[in-house]
């Protein structure tokens, strides 16, 4: 449901092109907005992101994650060297193949990680508190249908 007449009548959310380009928008604008409301991390968007993949995914080989990531395995490469060195990652022996490493998140790693996450929601939880209950209930169950979208 939005609110705002102008912004469904302009967008045409009746046709298909008309839905993709207004979530396109949307959520380009959240995402900024979550991006800045993130805590005294001085990492980038790409090493949060590649942060997030290796906590969820620890045990995790540089080119697997790169692979993951959609990123260039010498790219994939730099990013983490990065978080290594400010000891957010950690890099141990592949348990089958000794020609690679596995990389997974340090305790720092996963004590930045939780901030940056309380930070983000707490200001979406205060956003979220300025919608109608109909307005929640929208976005209730609107969520899965974004994130089937997001793995698709």
């Amino acid at each position: 449901m939005l609110t705002n007449p102008k912004i469904a009548s302009r967008s045409g959310l009746r046709s298909d092109p008309g839905l993709a380009s207004a979530l396109r928008v949307s959520l380009a604008r959240l995402s900024r907005r979550l991006r800045r409301q993130a805590g005294a991390s001085t990492l980038t968007p790409t090493q949060l992101a590649t942060l997030a993949a290796v906590e969820r995914h620890s045990g995790i080989t540089p080119g697997e994650l790169a692979e993951y990531e959609k990123m260039q395995p010498p790219s994939m490469t730099r990013v983490i060297a990065a978080l290594e060195e400010r000891g957010l990652l950690a890099r141990t022996p592949h348990p089958t193949d000794r020609r690679q490493v596995t990389v997974s998140v340090t305790e720092a790693g996963h004590t930045l990680l939780a901030q940056e996450r309380r930070s983000k929601e707490a200001w979406l939880v205060h956003r979220l508190k300025e919608l109608t209950p109909e307005e929640r209930a929208t976005l209730r169950a609107a969520a899965p249908i974004l994130e089937k979208l997001s793995q698709m």
